[in-house]
């Protein structure tokens, strides 16, 4: 019996699980009747100091009460991880968040990076390193969003050409009904999604969305990109380049929820606050299975990007010069020096930040009507080796669609000869912060190899419901 079954029967998973998968095996050795096993182990979980004296069940009956006890009350750290800030004027709620984080007993250090706004649990732009535990909603709801970049054979004066707008129409599909009507074919399907019960469940589902973007903040734009520094792979100067932002689609938010909420019901002591921030010890199969669950979505999330790139391509009859990629929305297992000046390795987990380390590539976008900005990561030790993932929200969706109009909207983007082929009010350039003061605050983080502005975009239409 699978810790999940046990745990379906009243009993926590970790030692107390352990003790009840030992009972079985003792029991299935002495060929007892293992429904009246699991009948007692029901009645003990659901009383455990009626059974402390058994010979049989009195030790598991001990190890429930002893968690019971503990998980009575919380034991934060006895002082916070520390943590750095990155920017100014930063949500005062995000900054508590992060804080909150720093409380946990499995926190080893924190960052806050200049892009940060509330999240569930962990901010947006919030980086959390902890000891052997793995947090859900610190991950995010959409695992391994990431961003991909292609930059074409083709002049830059194409992007004015109507086969571009054309191609997007026909070779991209958004949001939560997303479909081809021929299914797309990657060898993401051929892996095991029996890792979890929750991607064997999600498979075919993910399979019909392979290849399409989310809704929200989500995109698949052409561009102008200026190559500052030949060291991006590229001699300096102008290209025609393809961009897109997307993650795992609805196999991925099924995953983050499933197992957030395990984690939440495994760490009932939390108090209010912390509870978004319940996690999984990776040394049970509770965590081991969402870590195989999240590292799949993140082959899952790449093959979207992979197939939307190679589609546009074959559809323009143009070669690829040059492929840049990087995710957020995950967490790595990492070896870092922490603060105190111990080196160890840690669960990194990234919400809504880019990897920095020292000579990494990535992509940070601005917004559909603002640069963006290939950089390359300095390897900055307090923030985790991290950077923000774009240029970050500063105001909620509903409060941008109270402020702008369409009107608004298409005058900020004809100003920056930006076309819009389809997108929600709530993402207007105009709710999101100034890219450039961002990259500012983040000048030690990164250095821009090369710049991008937007040209043709496509998003989810209004009325989708955000992935991001």
């Amino acid at each position: 019996m699978k810790t999940r079954d046990i745990v379906k029967l009243g009993i926590p998973s970790g030692p107390c699980a352990e003790g009840a998968k030992q009972i079985l095996q003792e029991a299935h050795e002495a060929k007892r009747n293992m429904r009246d096993v699991q009948d007692d182990l029901k009645r003990l979980a659901a009383s455990p100091a009626a059974f402390v004296d058994d010979e049989r069940y009195g030790r598991l009956a001990r190890l429930l009460l002893d968690h019971a006890a503990a998980a009575s009350t919380f034991h934060p750290r006895a002082s916070d991880a520390p943590y750095q800030i990155w920017g100014t004027n930063l949500e005062a709620d995000a900054v508590q968040q992060l804080k909150n984080a720093c409380k946990l007993p499995v926190a080893a250090s924190g960052a806050l990076m200049p892009d940060a706004h509330v999240g569930y649990g962990l901010p947006i732009g919030g980086v959390l390193a902890t000891h052997d535990a793995v947090i859900p909603y610190a991950v995010g709801v959409d695992i391994a969003c990431r961003m991909k970049m292609t930059i074409l054979d083709l002049p830059v004066s194409t992007v004015k050409d109507d086969r571009l707008a054309r191609a997007l129409e026909r070779e991209t599909r958004f949001g939560m009904g997303a479909t081809f009507q021929t299914r797309h074919q990657h060898d993401v399907m051929d892996r095991d999604w029996t890792v979890s019960p929750v991607t064997s469940r999600m498979k075919d589902r993910a399979w019909s969305q392979l290849g399409t973007s989310g809704s929200g903040n989500h995109f698949v734009e052409f561009g102008e990109l200026t190559v500052l520094d030949a060291s991006v792979g590229l001699a300096r100067g102008t290209y025609l380049a393809l961009l897109s932002h997307s993650g795992s689609r609805g196999a991925g938010a099924q995953v983050a929820q499933h197992y957030s909420k395990l984690a939440q019901t495994l760490h009932p002591e939390l108090p209010r606050e912390l509870s978004q921030l319940a996690w999984l010890d990776l040394s049970t199969e509770a965590g081991q299975e969402y870590w195989a669950a999240m590292e799949l979505m993140g082959n899952y999330a790449a093959a979207n990007h992979a197939l939307i790139h190679k589609s546009m391509a074959r559809a323009l009859g143009v070669e690829v010069l040059l492929d840049i990629e990087n995710h957020h929305n995950f967490a790595w297992r990492e070896r870092h020096r922490l603060p105190d000046g111990s080196e160890a390795e840690v669960i990194v987990h990234r919400k809504g930040a880019t990897p920095a380390g020292e000579g990494v590539i990535g992509i940070i976008p601005g917004s559909m009507g603002t640069p963006g900005y290939v950089v390359r990561g300095k390897g900055v030790a307090s923030s985790l080796n991290s950077a923000s993932h774009g240029a970050g929200r500063r105001m909620s969706r509903t409060k941008a669609k109270d402020t702008f109009t369409w009107e608004q909207a298409q005058q900020f983007l004809r100003e920056r000869n930006v076309t819009l082929l389809s997108a929600g009010l709530d993402e207007v350039p105009m709710a999101y912060k100034d890219i450039d003061e961002v990259m500012a605050a983040q000048r030690d983080l990164v250095e821009p190899l090369a710049r991008f502005e937007p040209r043709l975009v496509k998003m989810a239409p209004s009325g989708e419901p955000p992935e991001d």
